[in-house]
This record gives structure tokens, sequence and C-alpha cells, in this order.
């Protein structure tokens, strides 16, 4: 019965028997260039050194692969990708809600949030909600949006401008880069 061959790796680099080219190009622990040679012969050395051999670049010609340990090479792997997903900003979407009759200086707390949420990199969604006679005036109600968006001009980009959706009217800017 013929020796089982260990599965092959989808989630990372070929190691050891897993590599199946030809002739493949070493490069040892200390990244000194051993040259082209089979498989087998690399492997060989690999295990004297009692490291693995790792396939570094697959798609070169011919494959590079790497004497090294393999659990100190994936943690590292590991390690860069939390680091780079740290660094990833998510941005949010965050929802200012404005009345048509807002006061003075309700309005200025609105856009001191408003930018406060736009330097951080949000997006801010601005909402004016109209009830009963104000749908009448819709047009002398909108003044609030526009003016919103003029006072938050220097620092923002309109995604989305000024759209009425039934009783509501809503407004999306973006942070200008």
């Amino acid at each position: 019965m013929a020796p089982r061959r260990p599965p092959i790796n989808e989630d990372g680099p070929r190691i050891n028997d897993q590599i199946r080219a030809r002739e493949i190009r070493v490069v040892d622990e200390q990244g000194e260039m051993l040259g082209v040679m089979s498989p087998f012969e690399a492997i060989k050395l690999a295990q004297e050194a009692g490291l693995d051999l790792v396939e570094i670049s697959p798609n070169a010609a011919p494959p590079v692969c790497k004497i090294l340990n393999y659990g100190k090479y994936k943690y590292e792997l590991q390690k860069k990708a939390a680091e780079a997903r740290k660094k990833q900003k998510v941005i949010d979407i965050k929802e200012l809600k404005l009345r048509p009759t807002i006061g003075d200086h309700d309005y200025e707390i609105k856009i001191k949030q408003a930018r406060k949420f736009i330097e951080e990199g949000d997006k801010v969604k601005f909402t004016l909600r109209f009830r009963g006679r104000e749908q009448a005036h819709m047009d002398l109600s909108l003044g609030v949006m526009r003016k919103a968006k003029a006072d938050l001009a220097d620092i923002t980009k309109v995604e989305q401008d000024i759209t009425s959706e039934g009783r509501q009217a809503v407004m999306v800017l973006m942070p200008a880069k």
C-alpha cells in the first residue's frame, strides 16, 4: 500500500511534500540563495536543519521555496493580517434629525455634532421630518437642509442631495478628502 500524502493546505502556502514542481529555487533560513534543485533535495536540506520547506512564491518560474520554521512563519502572517485589520477604518453613517421649525441654538448644536462626525471620517445623514401643514410648505422647510449643506460645505461633499420621500426629506454628506 502506498504511503498517504498529507492534505494540501487550502489556507496557506504549500509545505514540504505538498510542493509539486519539478524544480524549485531554494533560499535558506538566512536568506541566502542555494540555487535551483529538486523538491526532494530541498526537503532533505530542510529536515537536516530541523525546519520546513515552504513555497513562498508559487507563480515564479521556477517556484521559490524557503527553508524556515513553518509555525513561526504562519504566526508572523497572522500578526501582519491582524495589524492590517486594526488600521482599517469602518465608515459609519450617523443620522441627525432636523425639524422645519428648529431653533437657532438647536441647529448650531446639530451642525457642531455633524462637524465632529465628519472630522472622524463618518458620513452624516440629515433627516427632516414634516408634520401636518408643514408638508404644504416643503420648499420653505427645505431651507434648513440647504443651510446645513452650506454651513458644512468647507469639509464635506454631497453624496446624496436633498430628496423628498413622503413625509421626510433626506440628505447625505461625506467627508471631503
